[in-house]
């Protein structure tokens, strides 16, 4: 669409063709010193401007011609609202939205206005949450919602127009007005997935999301603007929501449409780097690599929960043999976040399913029952996680690592459980034992105390399952004095107690008087069972000599005296820890006389 204007309207265009300079100027530039000089400059100017628009409308007489001024007015009160959020003003932006909203009150839904009052509402919606209000911010973004609905219902409409491109301020990139329209409509649905998020809504924060996305891809198919690693990167974030909610065919497909998107993307760059132009920069392969081993990580998440889920989930089927009344309850527990009101089922990228059919059977998306069922998942952990510690190594990430060396640990101890034959669960966990200490040695324990606490911790409840495994064994076996067995079952447990001790170390308390300590409240519980632990790991310990073992049962009561006197002293502690504390005060009232009876038989010796 074409506009004549006279001499007055044309030189306010001619102004408006100064701002767009100055904001391209401004794009082009280093500008470090001032980095809001342009912008300030383009301020300006459209202050002149909204000066001489209303001055205009004061002088016009003829209606038409009052409107497509306040349009005009519209579209500079917009961008300078847009401005002053770009130089973190957002009280004046705010401002300048809400008189922009104004000018085209009831003017909503004409082809001129449309576009214009839905980026106002979304600009509106923005500086709200960014105010940490996120129930207005919605107001704003329903009435975004709901214009852009009606717009799109309303008979014989017309196409939007885009005046801002007419006039010299805005930016199309050569996208038609029906596609700057849609564009716009899917920011204000992310922007929706935001504040449902803020508001604890996370059910309609996802499927905001998924809609967002979706649309992106549908888009895509005209603008060719996607920005694929991002995209790939959010459908991989959103499927940790629907992992966490144990909806695995969702998740499932999320996955498989972001490694889908970034193999494409993969594609792309090597299509790029083989031409001349070489337009793809290294930082830009960089950024590929990390978020690609980013959403190999939540590809391992999936398969960790998945396999912890199906554990958990046969236990209770065991339990319901046990005791038919107490696993009924547990089987409803297990169910109880299920949702009939909140399905899922749709939420698909339709757009994709056959290019997403070849890829999408490489991990199953239900419970797996053996382990055969196992086997697969563990193996499709184990093949992510190598690709994230590709990126994420030791030397240049090294909380990440830890992480994913702790998820490879996690991994082996489910599989673990799906092994009948005693033998290969002990090497599971040993091989567990040999990455977790590989790790903690090359960890500055001053510099990553809270890393080396979680692996001396798990260090020492797999040296402990091992030992069980051990103990078992030895109690059906015909020579209960097999020294090897007993050497091995020794050194099991003095390992289990070292790894809990150098935890307790790591803690500082320079204690070992209970009622004088303190522990963190986040570490009360981890402390407080590691005493626990340690208790129970000396009464594991077998010897024949009467000395060594009156030492040992001496170091379980000091340890369980210890958990039983910070209760005292703390009330809290003894709530989190009633199940054990009960124990603990049990075996302190028994042991003595263990002791008694040890200490007469050296007298006789």
């Amino acid at each position: 669409m074409s506009f004549k204007f006279d001499k007055d309207l044309s030189f306010i265009i001619e102004q408006f063709t100064e701002v767009r300079r100055l904001l391209d100027e401004h794009e082009k530039a280093e500008l470090t010193r001032e980095p809001y000089k342009s912008k300030y400059a383009a301020i300006d100017l459209l202050k002149k401007i909204e000066l001489n628009l209303n001055n205009t409308i004061n002088t016009r007489q003829e209606e038409k011609d009052i409107d497509l001024v306040k349009l005009l007015l519209a579209i500079t009160y917009l961008n300078r609202g847009i401005l002053h959020v770009d130089i973190e003003e957002l009280k004046t932006a705010e401002e300048q939205f809400m008189k922009c909203d104004n000018v085209l009150k009831g003017k909503e839904l004409e082809p001129g206005a449309v576009l214009s009052i839905l980026a106002t509402l979304n600009q509106l919606g923005i500086v709200w949450s960014q105010w940490n209000e996120p129930a207005k911010a919605k107001i704003f973004l329903d009435r975004a919602e709901q214009v852009y609905k009606d717009f799109k219902d309303k008979k014989n409409s017309c196409d939007p127009i885009d005046l801002a491109s007419n006039f010299g301020i805005g930016d199309s990139k050569g996208l038609n007005t029906k596609h700057i329209l849609e564009k716009i409509h899917t920011l204000t649905l992310y922007y929706q997935a935001q504040v449902y998020g803020a508001l604890k809504n996370y059910y309609k924060s996802a499927v905001y999301c998924h809609i967002t996305l979706r649309r992106q891809l549908e888009q895509n198919e005209v603008t060719q603007d996607l920005d694929y690693v991002e995209w790939a990167l959010n459908a991989a974030t959103l499927s940790q929501y629907f992992i966490g909610n144990k909806c695995f065919t969702q998740a499932r497909h999320h996955l498989v449409a972001a490694s889908y998107i970034l193999q494409k993307y993969e594609n792309m760059m090597k299509e790029e780097k083989d031409d001349i132009t070489d337009k793809i920069t290294p930082s830009e392969y960089e950024r590929f690599k990390h978020r690609s081993a980013d959403i190999a990580r939540c590809w391992a998440k999936y398969g960790i929960l998945l396999l912890s889920l199906s554990k958990h989930r046969l236990i209770q089927e065991a339990e319901k043999e046990i005791n038919p009344n107490k696993a009924r309850k547990s089987k409803l527990d297990f169910n109880s976040e299920k949702d009939s009101e909140k399905s899922y089922d749709d939420l698909q990228f339709n757009i994709l399913m056959d290019d997403i059919k070849p890829f999408i059977n490489q991990i199953t998306d239900k419970y797996v029952l053996d382990f055969n069922d196992a086997k697969p998942v563990f193996l499709n952990i184990q093949k992510w996680l190598e690709q994230a510690k590709s990126y994420y190594t030791l030397e240049n990430h090294a909380s990440d690592y830890v992480e994913i060396i702790q998820d490879i640990s996690q991994a082996y101890k489910y599989l673990s459980f799906f092994e009948e034959n005693e033998d290969r669960q002990a090497k599971m966990h040993k091989r567990r034992i040999d990455i977790l200490e590989a790790t903690v040695k090359e960890l500055n324990p001053q510099y990553y105390k809270t890393a080396c606490r979680q692996i001396w911790t798990e260090l020492s409840e797999t040296y402990s399952d091992i030992l069980d495994i051990k103990m078992d064994r030895l109690q059906i076996s015909e020579d209960k004095a097999d020294p090897h067995a007993l050497i091995k079952i020794n050194h099991l447990a003095k390992s289990s107690i070292k790894n809990f001790q150098l935890f307790l170390d790591s803690l500082e308390t320079n204690s070992t008087d209970a009622k004088t300590v303190t522990f963190p409240h986040d570490l009360v519980q981890p402390a407080l069972g590691a005493y626990f632990q340690i208790g129970r790991l000396y009464g594991k310990i077998i010897t024949f000599d009467k000395s060594i073992q009156l030492k040992n049962i001496q170091n379980t009561i000091n340890a369980y005296q210890f958990l039983i006197d910070y209760c005292e002293t703390h009330p809290e502690a003894a709530e989190i820890m009633k199940q054990e504390l009960s124990l603990c005060k049990e075996l302190v009232d028994l042991l003595p006389m263990r002791v008694c009876k040890l200490r007469q038989e050296l007298l006789e010796q």
